[in-house]
Order: C-alpha cells, then sequence, then structure tokens
C-alpha cells in the first residue's frame, strides 16, 4: 500500500510526534491531543455500536469508549512500530466492557418482589399439588392475594435476582457472558481499510465513484448501474474495470470483484 494511500496514519504519526515534544500543560498539547480524539471517534462509535442493545444507553456507551481512547492516547508509544488504531481498538472495547462488568448488568430488585417471589415459589407448589398442574397467573393472584401485576413482576424480577455473573465461566462452555460479549467482527479489520480508501476514492471522477458505490455499497448488478448511469452495460463493465484497475494500483492487498 503506497503512502499516498494513508494520509491518515500519516497524520496521526506526525500528532504523536507533536505530542511527545510538548508541554502537557500547554494549550497546544491540549489541541494535538484533542485532534487525536477527534480523528478517531468514528472507531469509538462503531465498537460502541458493536455493544449496542445490551441495556446501556448509546450515549453512555460512546462515553465509556472515549474514555478508552483518551487512555489509550496516553498510553501509546509510536516507537513500538504499532499503529494506533490497532493499539486503540482493544482498549476502547475493554473499557466498555468493564463497564457492562462493573455496572450494565447490576440488577437490584425491591425487597417488596423479592419477598413475593419467595412466595410465589411456595404457591407454585401448594396450588400444582392442589391442582394437578401448574397454577395460571390468576389463580396464583388469588391465592396469594395480590394483583395479577404483582405476580408478573415478581415473576420477572427472579430472573434478575438469579443472574449469573457475567465474569463467571458456565460449566458447559468454559466461558463467562464477559466473553462472548463481543464475538469475533472480520469487519474490524477493515476500519484502517476505510480510512485509506476516502481519499483514493475522493480522487475519482463522480461516474466512476457513483458505479463503485451501485456496485459494493448497494449491491447492484452491472444491468442495474447501467439503468441509473444511462449507459449501457458494456460501458458499465469497462468502466468498473478500468476503475478497479486504478484501485488494486493503489491498494494492492485489496481483493475487488466487479
Amino acid at each position: 500500500m503506497s503512502e499516498r494511500s494513508r494520509p491518515d496514519r500519516d497524520r496521526t504519526r506526525q500528532l504523536f510526534a507533536d505530542l511527545n515534544s510538548l508541554d502537557e500543560a500547554s494549550p497546544e498539547y491540549r489541541a494535538v491531543r484533542d485532534e487525536l480524539v477527534a480523528a478517531h471517534m468514528p472507531l469509538v462509535r462503531y465498537l460502541a455500536r458493536r455493544f449496542a442493545g445490551r441495556g446501556e444507553p448509546s450515549d453512555d456507551l460512546l462515553q465509556i469508549g472515549t474514555i478508552g481512547l483518551l487512555q489509550a492516547i496516553d498510553r501509546f508509544e509510536p516507537g513500538r512500530g504499532l499503529e494506533f488504531s490497532t493499539f486503540a481498538t482493544p482498549n476502547i472495547a475493554g473499557e466498555i466492557k468493564r463497564h457492562f462488568r462493573d455496572r450494565g448488568w447490576m440488577v437490584k430488585v425491591p425487597r417488596r418482589l423479592q419477598e413475593l417471589q419467595a412466595e410465589l415459589t411456595t404457591g407454585i407448589g401448594e396450588l400444582s399439588q392442589r391442582l394437578g398442574r401448574s397454577p395460571t397467573v390468576a389463580e396464583l393472584a388469588a391465592h396469594l392475594h395480590v394483583s395479577q401485576e404483582e405476580v408478573i413482576e415478581a415473576t420477572e424480577s427472579a430472573r434478575a435476582y438469579s443472574a449469573v455473573p457475567i465474569d463467571v465461566p458456565s460449566a458447559a462452555t468454559g466461558m463467562s457472558i464477559a466473553d462472548s460479549l463481543m464475538e469475533p467482527d472480520t469487519a474490524l479489520g477493515k476500519v484502517e481499510l476505510r480510512h485509506a480508501l476516502r481519499p483514493v476514492l475522493a480522487e475519482l471522477p463522480p461516474r466512476e465513484r457513483q458505479a463503485l458505490v451501485l456496485r459494493f455499497v448497494e449491491n447492484r448488478t452491472q444491468s442495474e448501474i447501467a439503468k441509473v448511469l444511462g449507459v449501457s452495460q458494456v460501458h458499465v463493465s469497462r468502466l468498473l474495470a478500468k476503475t478497479l484497475g486504478q484501485l488494486r494500483e493503489k491498494l494492492p492487498d485489496v481483493h475487488w470483484d466487479a
């Protein structure tokens, strides 16, 4: 991959070089650090989205991820030859995982529901023996002299009360819930690639760039692209072949299939 196709990496290296030469208390140091944070916020947002839907607000995950990014900036050693985004990714993800471990799934069940849950256990046993079947919510509510809503709420709270700690390995798999919070993601390795692609695609003429977007982003066929561009399918085929040839020269490590 040519140096011309990696201006973001070059800029990051320069920023870290500047950072190491400045006084930490100076306004210049804070400005450089802020630029590094701004440049890598897309990575934080990407990783935060990987943990979405697990009971924590997305803004909180973004804030925690940003803390991980700041810590990565402070810990990074450019002289070790590692790209910063490669170093920062596990730091950001690790900070989010620690947030889930420490706070995300800690559920406090009110004492009233704990007591009702214990009564439910006894009541279910008594009614099951008397009725010869599992009791309904209405029958449990009448037996315990509570509302059906309270029975449902206590049943749900029992699940939280007996929840397995996320850092305890399962006897069946040997893995904890925390281990599975972030499964291997093949797209993660393409984060730097997307940064490298931006300047290369920006240099293409509008029609070539549109053809690539239609083909690789929207997954359009060549005949569909021809209709959108108002040209023949043969012309689209030649256009894609020419454009992909240029991209292969600048990004030889990427597999392109028109």
